[in-house]
Protein backbone atom coordinates (compact mmCIF):
# COMPACT_ATOMS: atom_id res chain seq x y z
CA UNK A 1 0.00 0.00 0.00
CA UNK A 2 0.99 3.43 -0.49
CA UNK A 3 0.54 5.35 3.14
CA UNK A 4 0.76 8.89 3.73
CA UNK A 5 1.64 9.91 7.56
CA UNK A 6 0.91 13.12 8.24
CA UNK A 7 3.28 14.26 10.25
CA UNK A 8 5.71 10.76 10.97
CA UNK A 9 8.71 12.01 12.67
CA UNK A 10 7.81 13.01 16.43
CA UNK A 11 6.42 9.83 18.38
CA UNK A 12 3.04 7.89 17.38
CA UNK A 13 3.39 9.24 14.08
CA UNK A 14 7.23 7.95 13.90
CA UNK A 15 6.14 3.93 14.95
CA UNK A 16 3.76 4.34 12.60
CA UNK A 17 6.01 5.13 9.86
CA UNK A 18 8.48 2.31 10.93
CA UNK A 19 5.33 -0.39 11.48
CA UNK A 20 4.40 0.60 7.81
CA UNK A 21 8.17 0.16 6.68
CA UNK A 22 8.46 -2.95 8.06
CA UNK A 23 4.85 -4.23 6.83
CA UNK A 24 6.49 -3.54 3.17
CA UNK A 25 4.42 -0.29 2.69
CA UNK A 26 5.73 3.01 0.60
CA UNK A 27 5.52 5.53 3.01
CA UNK A 28 5.66 9.48 2.73
CA UNK A 29 5.52 11.79 5.01
CA UNK A 30 3.71 15.48 4.95
CA UNK A 31 5.01 17.47 7.89
CA UNK A 32 6.47 21.17 8.43
CA UNK A 33 10.05 19.50 8.62
CA UNK A 34 10.91 20.96 11.94
CA UNK A 35 10.77 18.24 14.15
CA UNK A 36 13.27 15.45 12.75
CA UNK A 37 13.73 15.93 9.07
CA UNK A 38 16.56 13.17 9.16
CA UNK A 39 14.29 10.43 10.90
CA UNK A 40 13.53 8.08 8.39
CA UNK A 41 16.66 8.98 5.38
CA UNK A 42 15.27 7.60 2.01
CA UNK A 43 11.68 7.58 2.54
CA UNK A 44 10.10 10.65 0.72
CA UNK A 45 8.81 13.54 2.76
CA UNK A 46 6.62 17.04 1.13
CA UNK A 47 7.21 19.75 3.64
CA UNK A 48 4.09 22.05 3.85
CA UNK A 49 1.95 23.47 6.45
CA UNK A 50 -1.48 21.48 6.53
CA UNK A 51 -2.73 24.62 8.37
CA UNK A 52 -2.72 26.87 5.10
CA UNK A 53 -3.80 26.32 1.64
CA UNK A 54 -0.73 26.34 -0.23
CA UNK A 55 0.92 23.91 1.87
CA UNK A 56 -2.49 21.40 1.19
CA UNK A 57 -2.12 22.38 -2.30
CA UNK A 58 1.95 20.28 -2.30
CA UNK A 59 -0.52 17.02 -2.33
CA UNK A 60 -2.39 17.99 -5.62
CA UNK A 61 -2.20 15.58 -7.94
CA UNK A 62 -1.02 12.61 -5.33
CA UNK A 63 -2.95 9.72 -4.53
CA UNK A 64 -2.11 7.18 -1.46
CA UNK A 65 -4.30 3.98 -0.94
CA UNK A 66 -4.50 5.65 3.06
CA UNK A 67 -3.75 8.89 5.40
CA UNK A 68 -3.08 8.55 8.81
CA UNK A 69 -3.38 11.53 10.48
CA UNK A 70 -1.67 11.56 14.16
CA UNK A 71 -2.07 14.64 15.79
CA UNK A 72 -5.05 16.92 15.10
CA UNK A 73 -6.49 19.51 17.77
CA UNK A 74 -8.51 21.59 15.65
CA UNK A 75 -11.54 20.59 13.88
CA UNK A 76 -11.05 23.28 10.92
CA UNK A 77 -7.91 21.85 10.41
CA UNK A 78 -9.91 18.02 10.14
CA UNK A 79 -12.45 19.53 7.83
CA UNK A 80 -9.58 21.47 5.27
CA UNK A 81 -7.30 18.39 5.36
CA UNK A 82 -9.96 15.57 4.75
CA UNK A 83 -11.33 18.06 1.99
CA UNK A 84 -8.06 18.57 0.42
CA UNK A 85 -7.40 14.23 0.08
CA UNK A 86 -10.82 12.98 -0.32
CA UNK A 87 -10.79 12.94 -4.27
CA UNK A 88 -7.24 11.34 -3.77
CA UNK A 89 -7.17 9.06 -0.77
CA UNK A 90 -10.05 6.39 0.02
CA UNK A 91 -9.34 5.69 3.43
CA UNK A 92 -8.54 8.04 6.68
CA UNK A 93 -7.70 7.23 10.09
CA UNK A 94 -7.36 9.85 12.77
CA UNK A 95 -6.31 9.47 16.06
CA UNK A 96 -8.47 10.99 18.69
CA UNK A 97 -8.08 10.47 22.00
CA UNK A 98 -9.67 8.51 25.10
CA UNK A 99 -10.32 12.50 26.79
CA UNK A 100 -13.27 12.63 24.32
CA UNK A 101 -15.80 11.12 27.33
CA UNK A 102 -17.39 13.34 28.58
CA UNK A 103 -16.49 12.18 32.41
CA UNK A 104 -13.80 9.86 34.06
CA UNK A 105 -15.71 9.75 37.38
CA UNK A 106 -17.63 5.74 36.48
CA UNK A 107 -15.51 2.88 35.73
CA UNK A 108 -15.77 0.34 32.66
CA UNK A 109 -16.36 3.25 30.16
CA UNK A 110 -16.09 2.35 26.30
CA UNK A 111 -16.88 3.71 22.64
CA UNK A 112 -21.06 4.46 23.51
CA UNK A 113 -19.87 6.77 26.70
CA UNK A 114 -21.09 9.77 26.30
CA UNK A 115 -19.14 12.42 25.06
CA UNK A 116 -17.52 16.04 25.71
CA UNK A 117 -19.07 18.86 24.56
CA UNK A 118 -18.55 22.47 24.53
CA UNK A 119 -20.65 24.89 26.31
CA UNK A 120 -22.27 27.32 23.50
CA UNK A 121 -20.22 30.17 25.28
CA UNK A 122 -16.65 27.97 25.02
CA UNK A 123 -17.28 27.80 21.71
CA UNK A 124 -17.87 31.45 21.04
CA UNK A 125 -14.68 31.31 22.69
CA UNK A 126 -12.69 28.91 20.49
CA UNK A 127 -14.23 30.47 17.53
CA UNK A 128 -13.04 33.90 18.44
CA UNK A 129 -9.75 32.66 18.90
CA UNK A 130 -9.54 30.53 16.23
CA UNK A 131 -10.12 33.75 14.30
CA UNK A 132 -7.27 35.60 15.56
CA UNK A 133 -4.34 33.22 14.27
CA UNK A 134 -3.32 30.00 15.97
CA UNK A 135 -5.05 28.50 19.49
CA UNK A 136 -2.87 29.22 22.40
CA UNK A 137 -1.98 26.27 24.09
CA UNK A 138 -2.99 26.78 27.45
CA UNK A 139 -6.81 26.96 25.61
CA UNK A 140 -6.52 24.14 23.69
CA UNK A 141 -5.34 22.08 26.99
CA UNK A 142 -8.87 22.81 28.67
CA UNK A 143 -10.98 22.33 25.38
CA UNK A 144 -8.65 19.46 24.59
CA UNK A 145 -11.31 16.85 24.92
CA UNK A 146 -14.49 18.38 23.00
CA UNK A 147 -12.40 19.56 20.23
CA UNK A 148 -11.23 15.79 19.67
CA UNK A 149 -14.91 14.57 19.23
CA UNK A 150 -15.32 17.49 16.56
CA UNK A 151 -12.45 16.83 14.34
CA UNK A 152 -14.28 12.79 14.96
CA UNK A 153 -17.35 14.32 13.66
CA UNK A 154 -15.20 16.24 10.66
CA UNK A 155 -13.24 13.02 9.56
CA UNK A 156 -16.38 11.17 9.56
CA UNK A 157 -18.54 13.68 7.56
CA UNK A 158 -15.77 12.66 4.83
CA UNK A 159 -14.70 9.38 5.60
CA UNK A 160 -17.93 8.06 6.77
CA UNK A 161 -15.80 4.76 6.86
CA UNK A 162 -12.91 6.29 8.86
CA UNK A 163 -10.87 4.39 11.35
CA UNK A 164 -10.94 6.51 14.20
CA UNK A 165 -8.43 5.71 17.01
CA UNK A 166 -8.86 6.80 21.07
CA UNK A 167 -5.61 5.88 23.04
CA UNK A 168 -5.11 6.48 26.31
CA UNK A 169 -1.63 6.96 28.00
CA UNK A 170 1.20 6.58 24.94
CA UNK A 171 4.36 4.98 26.35
CA UNK A 172 7.48 4.54 24.25
CA UNK A 173 10.69 5.35 22.98
CA UNK A 174 10.73 8.62 21.70
CA UNK A 175 7.98 10.24 24.37
CA UNK A 176 8.88 13.42 25.24
CA UNK A 177 6.39 14.09 27.19
CA UNK A 178 8.14 11.14 29.95
CA UNK A 179 4.95 10.43 31.51
CA UNK A 180 5.75 6.60 31.98
CA UNK A 181 9.70 7.25 31.62
CA UNK A 182 9.91 8.34 34.57
CA UNK A 183 9.78 5.21 36.74
CA UNK A 184 12.01 2.57 34.93
CA UNK A 185 14.74 5.66 34.82
CA UNK A 186 14.25 6.08 38.57
CA UNK A 187 14.60 2.44 39.55
CA UNK A 188 18.08 2.35 37.50
CA UNK A 189 19.06 4.97 40.54
CA UNK A 190 18.43 2.75 43.18
CA UNK A 191 17.80 3.54 46.54
CA UNK A 192 14.24 3.99 47.77
CA UNK A 193 11.82 4.81 45.61
CA UNK A 194 8.64 6.72 46.82
CA UNK A 195 5.59 5.25 45.09
CA UNK A 196 2.03 6.63 45.60
CA UNK A 197 -0.83 5.77 46.58
CA UNK A 198 -1.93 2.10 46.74
CA UNK A 199 0.14 -0.19 44.89
CA UNK A 200 -3.69 -2.10 43.72
CA UNK A 201 -4.27 0.63 42.01
CA UNK A 202 -5.30 -0.28 37.96
CA UNK A 203 -3.51 1.07 35.55
CA UNK A 204 -3.84 1.62 31.92
CA UNK A 205 -1.10 2.35 29.32
CA UNK A 206 -0.02 1.49 25.70
CA UNK A 207 3.12 0.97 23.94
CA UNK A 208 3.46 3.05 21.42
CA UNK A 209 4.46 0.33 18.89
CA UNK A 210 1.67 -1.70 19.63
CA UNK A 211 -0.36 0.79 18.88
CA UNK A 212 1.05 1.87 15.79
CA UNK A 213 1.53 -1.99 14.54
CA UNK A 214 -2.20 -2.29 15.21
CA UNK A 215 -3.26 0.79 13.82
CA UNK A 216 -1.25 -0.50 9.89
CA UNK A 217 -3.17 -3.81 10.43
CA UNK A 218 -6.24 -2.15 10.35
CA UNK A 219 -5.36 0.04 7.57
CA UNK A 220 -4.65 -2.84 5.84
CA UNK A 221 -7.77 -4.41 5.91
CA UNK A 222 -9.33 -0.60 5.18
CA UNK A 223 -11.30 -0.80 8.73
CA UNK A 224 -13.41 1.83 9.92
CA UNK A 225 -15.13 2.48 13.04
CA UNK A 226 -14.11 3.92 16.44
CA UNK A 227 -12.15 2.10 18.76
CA UNK A 228 -10.41 2.62 22.34
CA UNK A 229 -7.32 1.39 22.53
CA UNK A 230 -5.23 1.58 25.55
CA UNK A 231 -3.84 -1.43 27.45
CA UNK A 232 -3.10 -4.72 28.40
CA UNK A 233 -5.93 -6.71 27.54
CA UNK A 234 -6.19 -7.82 31.52
CA UNK A 235 -5.86 -5.85 34.78
CA UNK A 236 -3.02 -4.44 35.90
CA UNK A 237 -1.97 -2.71 38.54
CA UNK A 238 0.24 -0.30 39.52
CA UNK A 239 2.61 -2.36 41.84
CA UNK A 240 2.90 -4.41 39.63
CA UNK A 241 4.54 -2.26 37.48
CA UNK A 242 7.08 -0.81 39.12
CA UNK A 243 7.75 -4.08 40.67
CA UNK A 244 8.59 -4.68 36.61
CA UNK A 245 10.79 -1.97 36.49
CA UNK A 246 12.89 -2.46 39.62
CA UNK A 247 13.18 -6.16 38.02
CA UNK A 248 14.89 -4.58 34.73
CA UNK A 249 16.94 -2.30 36.98
CA UNK A 250 18.14 -5.36 38.82
CA UNK A 251 18.98 -7.30 35.98
CA UNK A 252 20.88 -4.03 34.09
CA UNK A 253 22.83 -3.90 36.99
CA UNK A 254 21.53 -0.95 38.84
CA UNK A 255 21.97 -0.65 42.42
CA UNK A 256 19.26 -1.87 44.81
CA UNK A 257 16.23 -0.18 45.26
CA UNK A 258 13.40 -0.31 47.55
CA UNK A 259 9.47 0.60 46.49
CA UNK A 260 8.04 3.03 49.78
CA UNK A 261 4.50 3.39 49.51
CA UNK A 262 2.74 6.37 50.46
CA UNK A 263 -0.77 7.49 51.16
CA UNK A 264 -2.20 10.17 49.11
CA UNK A 265 -2.73 12.28 52.40
CA UNK A 266 1.27 12.29 52.85
CA UNK A 267 1.74 13.77 49.18
CA UNK A 268 1.03 17.35 50.05
CA UNK A 269 1.14 19.44 47.10
CA UNK A 270 2.98 17.10 45.01
CA UNK A 271 1.07 17.21 41.24
CA UNK A 272 -0.68 13.90 40.57
CA UNK A 273 0.01 12.72 36.83
CA UNK A 274 3.32 14.81 35.54
CA UNK A 275 5.42 15.13 38.87
CA UNK A 276 4.32 11.88 39.71
CA UNK A 277 3.15 9.73 36.28
CA UNK A 278 0.13 7.39 36.34
CA UNK A 279 -0.76 8.86 40.24
CA UNK A 280 -4.44 10.35 40.35
CA UNK A 281 -4.97 10.73 44.08
CA UNK A 282 -8.36 8.93 45.37
CA UNK A 283 -9.60 12.04 46.35
CA UNK A 284 -10.09 13.07 42.55
CA UNK A 285 -13.83 11.93 42.37
CA UNK A 286 -13.76 13.08 38.89
CA UNK A 287 -11.34 10.53 37.85
CA UNK A 288 -12.25 8.10 39.71
CA UNK A 289 -13.21 5.77 37.04
CA UNK A 290 -9.79 6.47 34.88
CA UNK A 291 -7.51 3.83 33.76
CA UNK A 292 -10.37 1.57 33.83
CA UNK A 293 -11.66 1.87 30.07
CA UNK A 294 -13.18 -1.00 28.30
CA UNK A 295 -11.38 -2.30 24.92
CA UNK A 296 -13.29 -5.28 24.08
CA UNK A 297 -13.44 -3.96 20.76
CA UNK A 298 -10.42 -3.23 19.90
CA UNK A 299 -8.90 -6.68 21.71
CA UNK A 300 -11.49 -8.13 18.81
CA UNK A 301 -10.22 -6.32 16.33
CA UNK A 302 -6.68 -8.28 16.70
CA UNK A 303 -5.05 -5.05 19.20
CA UNK A 304 -2.21 -6.80 21.52
CA UNK A 305 0.47 -6.39 23.70
CA UNK A 306 4.14 -6.90 24.00
CA UNK A 307 5.43 -8.12 27.61
CA UNK A 308 5.62 -4.81 29.86
CA UNK A 309 9.45 -5.56 30.52
CA UNK A 310 10.09 -5.30 26.62
CA UNK A 311 8.41 -1.79 27.04
CA UNK A 312 10.18 -1.10 29.78
CA UNK A 313 13.60 -1.93 28.28
CA UNK A 314 13.04 0.27 24.98
CA UNK A 315 12.12 2.74 27.16
CA UNK A 316 15.93 3.00 29.00
CA UNK A 317 17.94 2.21 25.80
CA UNK A 318 16.47 4.99 23.94
CA UNK A 319 16.46 7.29 27.32
CA UNK A 320 20.33 6.17 27.13
CA UNK A 321 20.76 8.24 23.90
CA UNK A 322 19.27 11.09 25.27
CA UNK A 323 21.96 13.94 26.71
CA UNK A 324 21.19 14.09 30.27
CA UNK A 325 19.08 17.25 32.07
CA UNK A 326 15.79 17.62 33.47
CA UNK A 327 13.47 15.68 31.65
CA UNK A 328 9.55 16.79 31.49
CA UNK A 329 7.56 14.66 34.09
CA UNK A 330 8.66 13.44 37.17
CA UNK A 331 9.35 14.06 40.93
CA UNK A 332 12.70 16.06 41.44
CA UNK A 333 15.44 14.15 43.75
CA UNK A 334 15.60 16.51 46.24
CA UNK A 335 11.68 16.79 46.28
CA UNK A 336 11.86 12.52 46.45
CA UNK A 337 14.31 12.55 49.87
CA UNK A 338 12.12 15.25 51.68
CA UNK A 339 9.02 13.28 50.89
CA UNK A 340 10.46 10.42 51.90
CA UNK A 341 12.11 11.98 54.83
CA UNK A 342 9.09 13.17 56.23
Amino acid sequence: MKILVLGGTKFLGRAVVSGALDAGHEVTLFNRGQQDPSAFPGVEQIHGDRTTPEGRAKLAGRTWDAAVDTAPYLPRDVRSMTEALRAQVPHYTLVSSISTMASHAAPGQDEDSPLGRLTPEQQAQVDTLSAEGPIPAKALGEFYGPLKVQCEEAARAAYPNALIVRPGLIVGPFDGTDRFTYWPTRFMKGGDVLAPGRPERPVQFIDVRDLAEWMVRMIERKAGGTFLATGPASKLTFGEVLEACARVARERGAPPSRIVWTPDEKLGEVGPWMELPLWIPASDADHAGFMTERIDRALAAGLTFRPLEDTIRAILDWDATRPPGPRAAGLAEERERALLGA
